[in-house]
């Protein structure tokens, strides 16, 4: 009998620490981070964020979210009354590729998760990129893990928060946001 309790024992222990192994093997993407630039922690809590908009645009399937104080600076009128966006504005457009619907064929949905982009307003911090700063975070569905986005890939990211800058010039009017907050 006691040599069945050590068994039983032994057992119990290596299945607990082959389930810590595997826990340990999974991804926090909390602590992911671009080099020089921002951590996806930053934006812990996107996936609950309140819909911006949407965008398609043959590639992928794109979802733009944004944060409280993102939310409530577009209801007041924020950018098209010509303010700029408050500091701890928050953004994250999450793409997908697509597919589609398999009972209603004509309608498009998201499939496999591309990549998640992050955009934060803070004047002081990124004084030198339009007072925000950027970040992309791309996903591996082998590893089930992210990592930042390189200048290889779509769009290409450099390894500081000023590297979407460069794109969203064309929007500075609108301070450099293109996402128009749709109507309810």
């Amino acid at each position: 009998m006691e040599r069945m309790s050590i068994r039983v024992t032994v057992f119990v222990g290596v299945a607990v620490l082959a389930v810590a192994a595997l826990a340990l093997g999974v991804q926090d993407k909390y602590t992911v981070k671009v080099p020089g630039g921002l951590a996806f922690s930053e934006f812990r809590g996107y996936e609950a964020w309140q819909a911006i908009s949407a965008s398609l645009n043959g590639r992928v399937i794109d979802v733009i979210v944004g944060n409280p104080v993102m939310i409530d600076a577009y209801r007041a009128g924020i950018p098209g009354n010509g303010k700029p966006f408050p500091d701890g504005a928050k953004m994250a457009k999450i793409h997908w590729t697509q597919k589609k619907n398999e009972f209603f064929p004509q309608a498009t949905q998201p499939d496999k998760l591309v990549n998640v982009d992050f955009m934060v307003k803070d004047s002081k911090r990124f004084a030198d990129s339009g007072g925000w700063g950027y970040a992309v975070f791309d996903y591996d569905a082998a590893s089930d893990a992210f990592k930042p986005g390189t200048s290889a890939g779509t769009p290409p990211q450099g390894n500081d928060a000023r590297c979407g800058f460069a794109c969203h010039t064309t929007a500075k009017a609108r301070d450099y946001v293109f996402t128009d907050y749709g109507r309810r």
